[in-house]
């Protein structure tokens, strides 16, 4: 069976990732910063020194990497490919900022983008993390980054992913996907991937 670390996972299993890890070839390890998630490792993206290198088949992580500095995203990138088997690949998913401000510029900003299973949430909260949760004192929460197709791509490239398939995901909450590999991939063999988990 293959192993992909599930990384900031929260209260979400493995039938809340991809069609493609959703499967019983894959088990999932679950990583989070936070105890009261009973994830199976505890770290941070930027310090993994829990998981072993080379030792997972995959990763999976859905919109984390726009809660770091723009510093810190190069340092995660890099302990995410360190993670991996020599074969492995990433699947990052996180919110579209171009698309999100296409919104704003139509003066959108606190118009309601999609509804979510918590409620309505808004281009500003896309942008900055959800406002309701910061109020809370759910600091952490807050993004400090973003990232077009253009630029989460670059950031991949720049970690020395070997090949990277980034989609642009609008009618899905205005989200990017990118897949990207730690050997290099043939385009066909990438594109395959990237359907293989639905995006």
């Amino acid at each position: 069976m293959k192993s992909f670390l599930h990384v900031g996972c929260g209260q979400k299993r493995k039938n809340q990732t991809t069609v493609g890890f959703n499967t019983d070839e894959w088990n999932e390890i679950r990583f989070d910063i936070n105890e009261s998630y009973q994830p199976d490792l505890i770290g941070t993206m930027t310090d993994m020194h829990t998981v072993e290198s080379d030792s997972m088949d995959a990763l999976y992580s859905s919109h984390n990497i726009e809660h770091l500095y723009p510093h810190e995203v190069k340092i995660a990138l890099k302990e995410f490919l360190r993670v991996l088997k020599p074969d492995g690949y990433a699947v990052i998913t996180c919110p579209d900022i171009k698309s999100v401000c296409a919104l704003v510029a139509e003066d959108k900003l606190t118009d309601t983008a999609y509804e979510s299973i918590s409620g309505a949430i808004t281009p500003l909260d896309i942008l900055y993390g959800r406002g309701s949760w910061i109020a809370e004192g759910n600091l952490y929460m807050a993004h400090k980054t973003g990232f077009t197709a253009k630029t989460l791509s670059a950031e991949l490239q720049q970690a020395k992913f070997a090949s990277v398939g980034v989609a642009v995901k609008r009618e899905s909450f205005f989200n990017l996907w990118a897949v990207a590999s730690k050997k290099p991939m043939e385009r066909d063999a990438l594109i395959s991937l990237m359907k293989h988990h639905g995006i």
